[in-house]
């Protein structure tokens, strides 16, 4: 995603426009010029590239589009590595130390690399000359690392990155999200309610598979510290709505006026004939390390029961749940889990009554016993489910012994 500094957008009364590239030549051009600068200084030291992409902006009146594409190539496509025989720090405590030995004279500085040089050579078991070892001083500072790596994409994939990076950054100040998904197809809802949980976003979610669902999401300026990681992850969730066919979303937004520099409300809106190209692919995810670790530990166990992630919508009045797991036995028994391990009072409120609505007896809840559940006005005693607390990690074997052992 790009930078706040490298937003680009304007207003329409209240409504904010994000800046967006069209495929024309022009941009084209501009998009396979940073590309092939990428690519001629593939082996060459980060400063160096800097100083080329720097170049190459000028005194052009793109070049915060320029700016904008090259921090997309650089997050997105390239891998800049740490190139030196020995960790610098410790190298540098090597050459300090030898150096020290010696006066201070610079016919002593060849003798010192070649000391050092000779000294690693037989530690390392190969070859280290002296220049490595200049070089390898100050590897780690952000300019002297190497582009290792670089998966050059088409400049068509390139100003598409930047169009859909120019509306994500809309969301960084978002403090309130409402999206109405239609009537798709269930698999494109289930996608789109993983990646919500993926990204850990404080979503509220009223409908049905045959009508549609409406979903009220969070934004980072709502909540009662301002979270630029919240609002980065609020941003990442939008690619995963494109893979919905039809949708549309608003948005009210906290800014600052140009001018009185007074805060303001803006508003923002999107909808399926956007023209945005996700880069997401339609895959399976875990929602967190912690439903991750739960499954892995799952597949030591030697039980019957076997541990099923992609599972069905549960239907309720006016919303709908969606379970981490299924829990399935060969006789044909199953048990629905769900992980309950964040979020602050008002969304336990939420998630909480939306269980007791749930009209089926066969689901378990894992609940973090970090959560303060009396803050939030929950009374777990009264929940009519099977119920597992946990501290920083969830048990497989608790989760195996509370499971019936036959009809």
């Amino acid at each position: 995603m790009l930078k706040s500094d490298l937003l680009i957008y304007r207003y329409s009364g209240e409504t904010i426009v994000p800046k967006k590239l069209p495929l024309q030549p022009r941009f084209i051009d501009l998009a396979w010029e940073q590309i092939d600068c990428f690519e001629s200084y593939l082996g060459k030291t980060q400063g160096e590239l800097d100083a080329k992409l720097q170049e190459l902006e000028g005194d052009s009146p793109d070049y915060r589009v320029k700016r904008g594409l090259a921090h997309l190539l650089k997050s997105n496509f390239s891998q800049f590595n740490i190139v030196s025989p020995l960790e610098p720090q410790i190298l540098r405590k090597k050459v300090f130390e030898a150096a020290a030995k010696l006066p201070s004279i610079p016919q002593n500085r060849s003798k010192t690399l070649d000391a050092i040089a000779s000294s690693l050579t037989a530690e390392l078991h190969r070859e280290v000359l002296p220049q490595e070892i200049e070089k390898g001083l100050y590897a780690d500072l952000l300019e002297n690392r190497i582009l290792t790596e670089f998966d050059a994409p088409s400049p068509e994939t390139l100003i598409h990155r930047y169009n859909l990076s120019q509306v994500q950054g809309i969301f960084y100040r978002a403090s309130h999200i409402l999206i109405h998904a239609h009537r798709n197809d269930p698999g494109e809802y289930k996608l789109l309610f993983r990646y919500l949980k993926l990204f850990q976003l404080m979503a509220y979610i009223e409908g049905d598979a045959d009508t549609g669902f409406t979903i009220t999401i969070d934004g980072p300026t709502s909540l009662f510290k301002v979270s630029n990681r919240y609002g980065l992850a609020l941003a990442k969730m939008i690619p995963a709505l494109l893979h919905v066919s039809k949708w549309k979303l608003e948005a009210k937004l906290k800014i600052k006026d140009f001018y009185s520099k007074r805060e303001k409300i803006g508003h923002f809106y999107l909808d399926d004939n956007c023209g945005l190209v996700t880069h997401y692919a339609n895959n399976k995810t875990y929602d967190s390390l912690l439903e991750e670790s739960f499954a892995k530990g799952w597949e030591k166990l030697k039980t019957p029961w076997r541990l099923e992630r992609e599972v069905d919508l549960i239907p309720l009045p006016g919303s709908v749940m969606i379970p981490d797991f299924r829990l399935v036995h060969p006789d044909g028994r199953d048990f629905l889990l769900e992980i309950v391990g964040y979020w602050r009072p008002e969304y336990l409120q939420k998630k909480f009554y939306q269980v007791r609505r749930a009209e089926t007896n066969n689901l378990i809840l894992a609940v973090s016993e970090r959560l303060n559940l009396a803050k939030a006005g929950v009374n777990f005693k009264d929940l009519p489910h099977k119920l597992i607390w946990f501290k920083n990690k969830l048990s497989p074997k608790e989760v195996l012994n509370i499971l019936p052992d036959e009809v």
